[in-house]
């Protein structure tokens, strides 16, 4: 793909969403946090249902480390993987609160210290809570990445590199909001839907459905 598809792809996302973010809801850095450590293996929205009454109850690390593991799977056990996902929350919250004074570090390396939190979940809080221009490869981006022939790789670490080296410098910050969205609505897993995609005389894709 030359470096002027690639322009004109996000110079199309641009216009269509100008300030794209997550769908998950948080108010703080630390709720933001959460939420993304929860969404592992799950939708937003099945997210956002069950931090809507945890927040109210217990939205920073102390509060959650009151609640006591027990307390916190009350709260999240509608999500798959809760019994995993609390042990963890519990143990970032007490490495926040004993390391960090309560506060979520905007540093890759502390980040990716805590536990439940990999590469991938450093990249969305350094971009979303932080404004660093980072790229969260999921399977969304890996796919749409590969698929349209924006970037290549067989590994998502790979594709996260492809990116950040050829998507302009303007659009870096906004780029994997603008994926996430395309891959989740428009170029979806089994069949693209091709008709109604901005970017259809861009993509490389060879198989584009009617």
């Amino acid at each position: 793909m030359t470096p002027r598809k690639r322009r004109e792809i996000f110079t199309r996302f641009k216009e269509a969403n100008p300030h794209p973010t997550t769908e998950l809801n948080y108010t703080t850095p630390f709720e933001l946090l959460i939420a993304v450590i929860l969404s592992a293996q799950a939708t937003d929205k099945g997210v956002n249902k069950a931090t809507e009454k945890l927040f109210k109850v217990a939205n920073t690390p102390q509060a959650i480390l009151d609640l006591g593991e027990t307390g916190l799977k009350k709260h999240i056990q509608t999500i798959g993987l809760f019994n995993s996902k609390a042990h963890n929350i519990i143990k970032t919250c007490a490495i926040l609160v004993e390391k960090h004074g309560g506060q979520v570090p905007a540093e890759r390396e502390e980040l990716e210290e805590l536990p439940g939190v990999g590469r991938k979940t450093a990249n969305v809080i350094l971009n979303t809570a932080f404004g660093q221009p980072t790229i969260a490869v999921d399977t969304h981006i890996f796919r749409v990445a590969n698929r349209i022939g924006l970037a290549h790789g067989k590994t998502v670490l790979a594709v996260e590199k492809e990116l950040l080296k050829v998507i302009p410098d303007e659009f870096k910050h906004d780029a994997h909001h603008w994926l996430i969205l395309h891959g989740r609505y428009t170029c979806i897993a089994r069949k693209p839907r091709c008709a109604s995609c901005i970017i259809h005389d861009l993509c490389e894709y060879p198989d584009k459905t009617e």
